[in-house]
């Protein structure tokens, strides 16, 4: 943000910055820009070199010269920004009446503020666009949720060195919730003080104070009145993307397991990874939980066309469904049976479902697993040799077909065999034009995790997926390993 008070001078920073470089010894050399509150100073840095002579810049600077600390030899010249923090305000609104400089402003001002989702770093940018154009100081109050007392969200100066100072002074004042830009009696050190209200779709945000040593001129005023409607509007956009983000997570957690329950006789891993940051809610989901008071555990994976609302009320009802029919002693089977059903009768609402539910009982010689792959990525089977083999017959999708029948296919996994289960965003991972699972690549991944823990096998299975492309993933990602100990 620097460059909102070096703007003015960049052209001579440039030429001090090569006239330095030139006079630099045969040597690696670093260049230095500092911004010293009303002036911007350029440095040559060398190690272990000799001289203490230098040119004179050939623009006019305030000082210039050749100091060394320690072993760094330094040749710098020091560039008045346009006069102080006032007079660059006043020079500002002077350049305004032109109307090229103050539509420039306004326009990268309103690029910065849409550049952010963060409500945090709203009043931030405010702060630095409008010091020191506008005013020698600003301070940005805000409340929370646009309700109850004002606080300061962010202080900034054209001098860094007075910040702290300023901040204790205005810890000693109550702020006015104005309804229009207006100045205000404050008593904070010599500064006029400018209190501009951050008002946006009819309700009060906060209030953006600046302040300057001379009076505020009413081109000024207009101006922060304009900058103070974009950040207000920037800071409201943000916090009802930030109130949608975390309603978003909320909703997706009530959708997962609460925790990951203790299997006895049975080794698992999990992994679940929502794609990039966006705000949807994803439509993937696992869970893992018990059939009722016998050893039978069951295990579902399922991934729902799309994403958002539709597609988690979708999520929802597969898993309460699951649970509740496991519960009441009913069969795999006859448990898709009826989730097909129940999502059919959401009518336009109903959303596909690719469904992999499954019973494991322990055994003494590992564990039977009793499947059905509804539409859902091949499950495989690892064996301790290394040998991969699909293990589930593909079945009907859910929510699309009213009369089907689901079987179940009976798997025994022996000692220290993995069952590896996956949404598509596993093996439909791109990269060009391949795919991960193209001839058979999710086996040869799972193929390389003889004798690790289920865990292990997840986690391995996770960062290849991450690795194979460069770009983030754009779709939810679920992985559910069982182990037979």
């Amino acid at each position: 943000m620097t460059a909102w008070a070096a703007g003015a001078v960049l052209p001579e920073a440039e030429q001090v910055a090569e006239e330095l470089a030139r006079q630099a010894e045969r040597a690696p050399f670093e260049v230095v820009w500092t911004h010293q509150g009303d002036a911007v100073q350029v440095e040559v840095r060398q190690k272990d070199v000799p001289g203490e002579y230098m040119n004179a810049p050939g623009v006019p600077v305030e000082e210039w010269g050749v100091t060394f600390s320690g072993q760094v030899r330094v040749q710098w010249a020091k560039i008045g920004l346009p006069g102080s923090a006032t007079r660059a305000a006043a020079e500002w609104s002077q350049e305004s009446s032109r109307g090229s400089f103050w539509l420039g402003f306004l326009a990268d001002a309103s690029d910065l503020l849409a550049g952010t989702l963060d409500p945090d770093m709203v009043p931030a940018i405010v702060a630095q666009i409008v010091v020191p154009r506008l005013s020698s100081w600003c301070a940005v109050y805000t409340s929370d949720s646009g309700l109850g007392p004002l606080r300061l969200a962010y202080l900034w100066h054209a001098d860094e060195a007075r910040i702290d100072s300023l901040r204790e002074e205005l810890g000693a004042i109550r702020v006015p919730p104005p309804e229009r830009p207006q100045t205000v009696s404050l008593t904070i050190g010599d500064s006029h003080v400018l209190a501009v209200p951050l008002l946006a779709r009819g309700r009060g945000l906060g209030v953006m104070l600046l302040g300057r040593t001379d009076r505020f001129p009413d081109d000024i005023i207009q101006f922060a009145e304009d900058i103070g409607r974009r950040a207000a509007l920037a800071m409201d956009n943000a916090r009802l993307y930030a109130q949608q983000a975390a309603a978003n997570r909320a909703l997706q957690r009530s959708l997962l397991p609460p925790d990951n329950p203790e299997v006895p006789e049975i080794d698992y891993g999990v992994v679940y990874e929502p794609a990039g940051e966006t705000n949807e809610v994803g439509g993937d989901f696992y869970d893992l939980f018990r059939a009722g008071d016998g050893g039978a555990w069951r295990f579902a994976i399922g991934d729902v066309c799309g994403t958002g609302p539709e597609a988690a009320a979708v999520t929802g009802l597969a898993r309460h469904t699951l649970r509740l029919l496991a519960r009441e002693g009913h069969k795999v089977a006859h448990v898709l049976g009826r989730l097909n059903e129940a999502i059919l009768e959401e009518g336009e609402r109903a959303r596909f479902l690719t469904l992999l539910h499954g019973e494991i009982t322990p055994t003494t010689r590992g564990m039977e697993a009793r499947l059905v792959s509804a539409g859902h990525p091949e499950a495989l089977r690892l064996r301790p040799s290394g040998a991969v083999e699909v293990v589930a017959t593909p079945q009907s999708l859910l929510g699309v077909f009213a009369e089907v029948t689901f079987e179940e296919d009976i798997v025994q996994l022996n000692h220290g065999d993995v069952l590896l289960a996956v949404t598509d965003g596993v093996t439909e991972r791109r990269s060009g034009g391949r795919l991960l699972d193209d001839n058979g690549g999710l086996a040869r991944l799972l193929a390389e995790c003889v004798g690790l823990s289920a865990q292990a096998v997840a986690e391995r299975i996770r960062r290849r997926v991450q690795d194979f492309a460069p770009e983030p993933s754009a779709d939810d990602l679920a992985i559910l390993v069982l182990r037979a100990p």
